[in-house]
């Protein structure tokens, strides 16, 4: 078994040579970021004399770090060192390229955070460990929703340890200002402009918002499921049907996505979630649409959902949870590590750590029936959504759920364009949009 990983992992290899050696890859630097853990909780963990792990990942946030903090401690309660290596960047950009190049230098870690259907394309490759055994003995068929256990499983194995669920397609709103406005949230497009105005005429920017790619993207993806719903989103971002792409619903989300720019602070800069975040908080902007680790931000940052800033579903997709989850990952290798990664896996589907990781983390347990006391309103509305079943669930494409990530970074990076060229015609872009899906659809075949 070992040799025939070893063997899979040379193949591996020449595959992520090929895709680093190209001008497009460029790696950050590797330096970690502040540990995630509260001081003391790293000199614990720093003199332990037990096994460690090194663990890759891309929480580096406020509420993130509290959340890492949580499996820290735990994980120190067995003895076992957490290694943080934390690379700075929203959606993992970054930590993906890293990732990449410490494989194909032979020093992977023993555990990565991977969302979404990319941890499928490394266990095709041998190199994930299979936790099947840690599954059946903590009855996680059972105790998961049916698309986080899904998810988790590849080829009848299960090759990554589920943490949480978060949805995108959040609205939040300055409380203060909007009670000074006597405003409420929008629920209809036509409320939302209505909100807008009155945001405007007080001098007040009506919805914060990025230039960064991932950042446009993930507005893009809530727009096109308040167009059409979880079914179309489907025909576009996870069967790539070229027929979808063609619809008039695309043309009509773009079409939105254009007009949003103009209840924005122009020009739009480019600027990392955290400080487009502090712009609501700071009373600056009075809107803004981001997944709900940006609530475990303003938690972190002593803000409460119903006090001091509300959490509200993007017009028109109140019924609809736009998702990802989050997932630990344990690189096999020589199996040397798996006492220690079986542990963390354990860990990670606790009660405890269900309940404490997503206060802070903003998201919800993936547990079907987990513990709600300590859920705020936002929270328990995610859970109910989600709850509602797959009909009402879409997968993220910004965040890996829907699709690969060549197919992701191409239509993410189209959509970039369109947002910062005012002189690019919704009718090209959507035909540009359209000429990926027939490139690089999974089946290949153009319907």
């Amino acid at each position: 078994m070992i040799g025939e990983v070893k063997l899979r992992a040379a193949g591996v290899v020449y595959v992520l040579a090929l895709a680093l050696l190209s001008p497009a890859f460029a790696a950050p630097p590797v330096a970690p970021a502040t540990p995630a853990a509260s001081v003391a909780s790293v000199a614990s963990a720093a003199g332990n004399t037990g096994p460690s792990l090194q663990v890759l990942h891309w929480w580096t946030s406020a509420g993130e770090r509290k959340a890492v903090g949580v499996l820290i401690n735990k994980l120190a309660e067995q003895n076992i060192q957490w290694r943080d290596f934390a690379i700075p960047g929203g959606a993992g950009i970054g930590a993906g390229k890293v990732l990449k190049s410490m494989v194909l230098a032979g020093h992977a870690p023993e555990v990565t955070q991977l969302n979404g259907v990319i941890f499928g394309e490394w266990a095709d490759l041998g190199l994930l460990l299979e936790l099947d055994n840690v599954a059946v003995q903590g009855n996680w068929q059972k105790l998961l929703f049916p698309t986080a256990w899904s998810l988790l499983n590849n080829h009848g194995h299960v090759v990554a340890a589920p943490l949480g669920i978060h949805r995108i397609n959040n609205l939040y709103y300055n409380i203060a200002i909007f009670n000074r406005l006597g405003l409420r949230a929008p629920r209809t497009w036509d409320e939302f402009e209505q909100v807008a105005v009155k945001l405007k005429q007080a001098g007040i920017t009506p919805l914060a918002q990025s230039s960064e790619s991932w950042q446009v993207a993930t507005l893009f993806e809530t727009l096109v499921l308040a167009e059409s719903g979880p079914a179309y989103y489907r025909e576009l971002f996870v069967d790539l049907s070229p027929r979808a792409f063609a619809d008039a619903r695309l043309l009509h989300a773009l079409k939105r996505l254009r007009s949003l720019k103009q209840v924005m602070q122009l020009p739009v800069k480019e600027r990392p979630w955290t400080e487009v975040a502090h712009q609501l908080a700071d009373g600056e902007a009075g809107m803004f649409v981001m997944g709900d680790w940006a609530k475990g931000d303003f938690n972190a940052w002593g803000l409460n959902a119903d006090q001091q800033f509300g959490c509200a579903a993007v017009p028109g997709t109140a019924d609809y949870h736009l998702y990802s989850i989050d997932t630990l990952a344990m690189f096999a290798d020589d199996y040397s590590h798996q006492p220690a990664q079986e542990v963390l896996a354990q860990i990670a589907m606790s009660p405890a750590v269900q309940s404490d990781y997503n206060k802070f983390k903003g998201a919800i347990p993936v547990w079907r029936a987990p513990d709600t006391s300590k859920m705020d309103s936002c929270s328990l509305n995610s859970w109910r959504t989600f709850g509602k079943g797959a009909a009402f669930q879409a997968p993220s494409l910004v965040h890996r759920m829907a699709t690969d990530e060549t197919t992701k970074d191409a239509i993410v990076a189209e959509l970039r364009r369109f947002f910062v060229d005012d002189q690019m015609p919704e009718a090209e872009v959507q035909r540009k949009l359209a000429a990926i899906a027939r490139a690089l659809s999974r089946t290949g075949k153009v319907e």
